[in-house]
């Protein structure tokens, strides 16, 4: 354990818990059920690297940059607060988000996870270890903006998940990237698709070391080279962004997550919560913002639009009163009174009225991201 003190318990995010205790309605019809995660991790795959593969938790020091290791890490607000036989599945390396999901399909034993939580980083993701206390971590995703930290989101994370990958840091310095497109695409160890290994959610993006007809060869953080099927991603050269997407590209990827249940702190396909959905959005195509909604509205430096103004694609926020400043909901307008959100632990991703989402009042400001076109 580290010699200096952890920091103190944070609480920026007790607005943001009541929207996700709200009350069941609107139910949508879930997702097609993703692949189940695999009991293969990188471990697994064959090997190409001379010399003893990285081992997960292994090497962590403070001020360290690491890697995540499996599908998604989960970052907790203390260390050691999972529910025992409730959140084992989210811990273990490798992580099965599927079990995990269905120990919660009780919107109460869901619920419980807000305020627990504070975000999720998906495999590949770059952290900022400051902490060791046992088998857990405090870090700092670097991806993440938030006010908190200057370096990226915070939380605590099981070492097991995290890897010190010299091999990997300096492919994600120089190589291309694959970005995956698909919800959710599994490591293999051949091009054709045998010896799988960990599933990946979409907006996992990885380093390309190259390429067949059929499928794309990436590094794995912890692990040897694996593919990913060439129609589940898209590669670009190092350094090269994304188009500057349009309106529609931003609403046609939120679409595609329709019926996926809400998830506190949630960033993957295995589920969202209501700033983890509209990070990811706009994130998935090159636009930074910052990770919880009162942030989004007044820390990502967005053009304010005024209610009378808002126009299709823009973000809506809502306080926990009418006229407060405590920002607990943000949501993506889509026109003609319309929202598409992660609304709270009872729901899954769904479109509804704005009128009817706030009947009272709640409706706080909106702000928009410029777009092609």
């Amino acid at each position: 354990m580290s010699t200096h003190s952890p920091p103190p318990r944070p609480t920026r995010r007790d607005g943001l818990r009541l929207a996700a205790a709200g009350t069941a309605g609107l139910a949508v019809a879930g997702l097609a059920s993703l692949a189940p995660a695999s009991a293969v991790g990188p471990a697994d795959l064959p090997a190409d690297r001379p010399g003893p593969r990285p081992e997960p938790g292994v090497g962590l020091t403070p001020g360290g940059v690491a890697h995540v290791a499996v599908t998604a890490t989960t970052l907790w607000v203390d260390p050691r607060t999972n529910r025992p036989g409730i959140d084992d599945p989210s811990l273990t390396n490798p992580v099965d988000l599927d079990a995990w999901n269905a120990n919660m399909e009780d919107t109460e034993t869901r619920r419980w996870l807000t305020g627990e939580l504070e975000s999720q980083a998906v495999l590949g993701s770059e952290v900022i270890v400051d902490e060791i206390d046992g088998d857990w971590a405090h870090i700092v995703v670097t991806a993440q903006g938030t006010p908190r930290d200057p370096r990226g989101y915070p939380g605590w994370v099981p070492t097991i998940h995290l890897v010190v990958d010299d091999g990997f840091a300096d492919h994600v310095a120089s190589a291309p990237t694959a970005t995956v497109t698909a919800l959710t695409s599994t490591l293999t160890g051949t091009p054709s698709g045998n010896h799988p290994g960990i599933d990946v959610s979409f907006d996992t993006i990885l380093p390309v070391l190259g390429r067949t007809a059929q499928a794309v060869q990436v590094a794995v953080p912890g692990g040897d080279r694996a593919y990913l099927p060439a129609p589940d991603v898209v590669v670009r050269e190092h350094g090269e962004r994304p188009p500057l997407p349009t309106v529609e590209d931003i609403v046609a990827t939120g679409e595609r997550f329709l019926g996926l249940r809400y998830l506190w702190a949630g960033v993957s396909a295995y589920g969202f919560d209501c700033s983890g959905y509209t990070y990811t959005l706009f994130h998935h195509h090159g636009i930074a913002i910052d990770r919880d909604a009162g942030d989004q509205m007044n820390h990502s430096g967005l053009q304010p639009v005024e209610r009378e103004d808002i126009q299709r694609g823009d973000l809506v926020f809502f306080a926990t009163e009418p006229g407060g400043d405590s920002i607990r909901h943000v949501a993506l307008y889509l026109g003609d009174d319309q929202i598409m959100q992660a609304p709270n632990a009872a729901r899954s991703v769904e479109i509804m009225s704005l009128t009817e989402y706030d009947p009272t009042g709640e409706y706080a400001g909106a702000r928009r991201v410029q777009l092609a076109g």
